[in-house]
């Protein structure tokens, strides 16, 4: 590869890093050309997007970023993929149902909204991760469940009231 092909990898990543909020580092060497299509395959199938990279330009190119990637530094060595989403588990549950059949990819690290995860070990954490849309709904089903008792048990208690009044009106004096 020449300087200036090296140069626009290494301009082209920075700036996908640079306004990435999800990515992950992974393994995926010594994948057979047959199972590294069918993790790719599950990657576009699941939104999400892998590019293999070598580790010196993507050291640079993180560098550049103007992000705070040094964390990264220290894993950057043999072979490695980064994989981008926008829904900030999905890698990791991509990962963790891929390694049912296969040991690979290991995970090398992740980029959540500015917090950095090193080493495999990380994967379950990152797999119970909720995104900002179902912390959202979360936080609505909470504020909506008192209400929904009140009116619950006020309908309730309002079917209970008109049959014993009803009940009471039927009945001889």
């Amino acid at each position: 590869m020449k300087k200036e092909e090296k140069n626009q990898v290494i301009d082209s990543m920075a700036e996908r890093l640079k306004e990435a909020e999800i990515f992950y580092l992974a393994d995926i060497s010594e994948l057979n050309v047959e199972t590294s299509g069918k993790l790719r395959r599950l990657c576009f199938k699941r939104n999400v997007q892998m590019q293999m990279i070598k580790n010196t330009l993507l050291k640079k190119a993180m560098e550049k970023s103007g992000k705070e990637f040094e964390p990264f530094f220290s894993v950057l060595s043999g072979s490695t993929s980064i994989l981008f989403a926008d829904v900030p588990n999905e890698p990791a549950k991509l990962i963790k149902e891929f390694r049912r059949t296969s040991t690979k990819p290991i995970l090398k690290g992740a980029w959540v909204e500015e917090t950095v995860y090193l080493g495999d070990e990380q994967l379950d954490a990152l797999v119970n991760i909720k995104s900002k849309n179902e912390l959202v709904a979360d936080v609505i089903a909470l504020l909506l469940s008192p209400a929904r008792n009140v009116i619950s048990a006020l309908q309730s208690g309002g079917t209970t009231l008109s049959g014993l009044v009803k009940t009471l009106s039927e009945k001889p004096g």
